[in-house]
């Protein structure tokens, strides 16, 4: 008979090997990566499984220690830098082996901007996020192809410069490295000394992992108010495990589920659509209910820290503005699109804050302040 493990005891020194080696922005990066571990060896108890992202703006922040780390304590580890779409399919169907724990060292050079889309592997990767989802791919040659489903449901951590594309940014705990301060001190990583130290928690966590398996099947953890939607597709396979741990772990893994998710949050800017939406809400059309075309072209490209003065080495122009927010409709279920605006002696083509509000409403985040209601649609066509 085996002893019992204490999972809250357990978690602990899984975060503290990580400290050993890694410096994380926050101790919220902690609890989560801890629990990311042990997530990644109880997939069948969840629907989703939430992609962890190490990411940073320059070399030397520490994202390839934090995966190699992350390496030795995760089920069937896959390092898959160069690995083919293919050559995934065919290690998370299982065919050469038990389901592996995907990790993408350097995904810059798949998804920067000099790499491509890789829309096959960006594919993957948000399919294998849900279960039951399979990719469908067709196989055999020539006339006696079949299409064939794959099973892509796998944890996945990345590491990387820059940022991921969106898809895979909602569906991930971004921890967002930085390099070491001078006053930061970790312990050298050595291979034969710390992986298999590392495996021996890892085997602990298998352990642990199989003697909660019901506990955690199928239960819906509270969420922290506010957190719905895709975010809780992320947090709740990590707040299951927070609570089967006991201890410290639930509360904690909710003050980190928090920061993350505002964190998430002030970040995101969304698509460049909602992007120009919200500037036009916060920067542009404050408190006017209307605004020719031109001067509103002016504002935009104005704005500092915005992209709207380079879009791909031009400014948007009005036939860019208005091909973007045709995108969207009106309140009467019409494209947004410019009319008629008069002014002193001449008419003008505008966009009335009218025909974006029902946008704004429905795709912008919060205003810091609410802007002035508009006002009501009227027709002064001429």
């Amino acid at each position: 008979m085996t002893d019992t493990i204490d999972g809250a005891v357990l978690l602990d020194e899984v975060e503290a090997f990580h400290r050993r080696f890694n410096v994380f922005p926050t101790e919220a990066g902690y609890v989560a990566v801890t629990l990311w571990d042990a997530h990644a060896h109880l997939l069948d108890a969840f629907d989703s499984t939430p992609r962890l992202a190490f990411l940073s703006p320059e070399p030397g922040s520490g994202k390839s220690r934090a995966l190699e780390v992350v390496e030795t304590l995760v089920p069937n580890s896959m390092a898959a830098v160069d690995a083919s779409v293919a050559a995934l399919f065919r290690s998370v169907s299982g065919v050469d082996g038990g389901r592996p724990t995907i990790l993408f060292d350097e995904i810059d050079t798949i998804f920067g901007p000099k790499a491509g889309e890789n829309e096959q592997l960006r594919g993957f990767i948000n399919a294998g996020h849900t279960r039951g989802r399979p990719v469908y791919r067709c196989v055999g040659d020539g006339a006696n192809q079949q299409v064939q489903g794959f099973p892509s449901f796998c944890a996945v951590a990345v590491a990387g410069l820059g940022k991921l594309p969106d898809t895979i940014m909602t569906r991930s705990v971004i921890v967002h490295m930085r390099r070491r301060a001078r006053n930061e001190k970790i312990e050298p990583f050595r291979t034969r000394i710390h992986v298999p130290e590392g495996n021996k928690l890892r085997d602990r966590l298998a352990r642990w992992a199989e003697a909660i398996q019901e506990q955690v099947t199928d239960v819906f953890p509270e969420l922290p108010d506010g957190v719905a939607d895709r975010p809780a597709d992320v947090w709740e396979p990590l707040l299951a495990i927070a609570d089967a741990a006991g201890g410290h772990w639930p509360a904690r893994a909710r003050k980190a589920c928090i920061a993350f998710v505002k964190a998430s949050r002030v970040n995101d800017k969304g698509s460049l659509g909602v992007r120009l939406l919200t500037d036009l809400r916060d920067h542009v059309m404050v408190g006017i209910d209307r605004l020719p075309t031109v001067a509103i072209l002016d504002r935009l490209n104005a704005l500092d820290d915005a992209p709207w003065a380079d879009l791909h080495g031009k400014p948007l122009d009005n036939r860019r503005l208005s091909k973007m927010l045709a995108e969207y409709m009106t309140v009467d279920n019409e494209p947004i699109g410019s009319r008629n605006i008069k002014t002193a002696g001449s008419v003008l083509k505008g966009y009335y804050a009218a025909d974006l509000h029902d946008a704004w409403t429905r795709y912008c985040p919060p205003p810091r302040e609410s802007p002035l209601p508009p006002l009501p649609r009227t027709e002064n066509l001429v």
